[in-house]
Parts: structure tokens; C-alpha cells; sequence
């Protein structure tokens, strides 16, 4: 799996640290992390957590990440902005436990963690033990086992809503707003980690036109 991380502007400083700490969890896994920055909060991109949530759904629509790692402050923006775009299904994980259930019981492929919020001493052992409980366990495998069959039953439901409430990410794209769309992805590293992952050629051509 490709795992995507992206930080907004607020918490960038954080990042080498967020990174290490999803490294640790996922390659002995045998997950491929790829940093989309924020790298530092200086950096000439400026990603609001607004931009983050377009940033994800362009690397999860595209097929360049199979799952993406963001948050904020608190992680609560992060979150919404992540899932007012079509397949993207972001969860607010706050502890071990929310990384296990939202995996097992959700399915989804992002979460937005908070990354200020009572984020004292310790807080680098509490993200590598949240990636270790996301990571290690069977996505959609449900929980506690008697809630297993509805669980998974209301997710093939979910996806099903979620795709018809929903334009497609091409169109978005094209509909959105143009210089905000440039500024999301005019990251220094983008066009290196994007171009040659994104698995739509349509969606890739009309990003290069831009």
C-alpha cells in the first residue's frame, strides 16, 4: 500500500517527526510512505487544511496513494475537508483505539489526526503506537466479531450513497476554483511524487495543463 502524508500549514514543523513515526509503523509492513509535505512552515506552498482535503482526494481519486495520513490542530478540519470529495473516507482518530475500529468497522482510506491537541510529551510514542494498531489489523474486517456482517454491509452501502451524492474528481477539478486548485498542487515535490504514481491518465493531463 502507498501510503500518502500530508500536512497543513499550522503543523508543519511537525513533519519530519510525523514521518518518521509512520515510517516506523509501516515499512516493516511493507507500506511505501511518500511525503507530500509540508516539509517545513516556511515552505513557498502554503497548505491549509482546505488544501489538504483537495490534495487527498486528488492522490486517492488518481490511484497515486492507496491511503492518505493528514490532519491539523485539532484534526477536525482536516477531516471534513477530506470528505466532501468523492472516494474519500476520512476518519478523526484521536487514539489507538479509534485507529483500530476505524479500520476494522470503517474501511476507510484516510484519517486526520490531531496533531496539536493535547499533543505534549509522548506524542511521537502515541502516533507510532496509532499506525502500528491502524496498520497491523485487517481493514474491514469488522468489530466485535457478532457486529461483523452488518458492519461490512453498511459500508458497501455507504460507498454505494457516497458515489451517488458525489460529482465525479475530473469534474471537480475542472469546476473548481483554478488558482486554488495551482496553489494545492504547486508543492515543491508534487510533480516528482505525483506524475509517475497517478494511475489516470485524464486527471494527470489536465493537472500538467495547468
Amino acid at each position: 500500500m502507498k501510503i500518502a502524508l500530508i500536512n497543513e500549514n499550522s503543523q508543519a514543523a511537525k513533519n519530519s517527526m510525523i514521518e518518521g513515526c509512520l515510517k516506523a509503523a509501516a515499512e516493516p509492513l511493507g507500506h511505501e510512505v511518500v511525503n507530500y509535505g509540508m516539509y517545513a512552515a516556511d515552505d513557498a506552498c502554503q497548505l491549509t487544511y482546505v488544501k489538504a482535503g483537495l490534495l487527498a482526494a486528488i492522490l486517492l481519486n488518481s490511484g497515486a496513494a492507496d491511503f492518505v495520513v493528514t490532519g491539523c490542530g485539532t484534526g477536525e478540519g482536516a477531516m471534513l475537508a477530506c470528505n466532501i470529495y468523492p472516494g474519500v473516507l476520512c476518519g478523526h482518530i484521536e487514539d489507538i483505539e479509534d485507529a483500530y475500529m476505524f479500520a476494522r468497522i470503517n474501511d476507510g482510506n484516510a484519517i486526520a489526526l490531531p496533531f496539536a491537541k493535547k499533543f505534549g510529551w509522548g506524542g511521537e510514542l502515541t502516533l507510532t503506537w496509532m499506525f502500528e494498531k491502524l496498520l497491523g489489523t485487517e481493514f474491514g474486517g469488522g468489530y466485535p466479531p457478532e457486529r461483523v456482517v452488518p458492519e461490512q454491509a453498511n459500508k458497501k452501502i455507504l460507498d454505494s450513497v457516497k458515489a451517488i451524492t458525489h460529482k465525479d474528481m475530473l469534474t471537480i477539478l475542472k469546476e473548481i476554483d483554478q488558482d486554488f486548485l495551482r496553489e494545492t498542487i504547486s508543492g515543491e515535490k508534487f510533480a516528482d511524487l505525483f506524475y509517475g504514481s497517478c494511475k489516470v491518465p485524464e486527471i494527470a493531463e489536465y493537472l500538467k495543463s495547468l
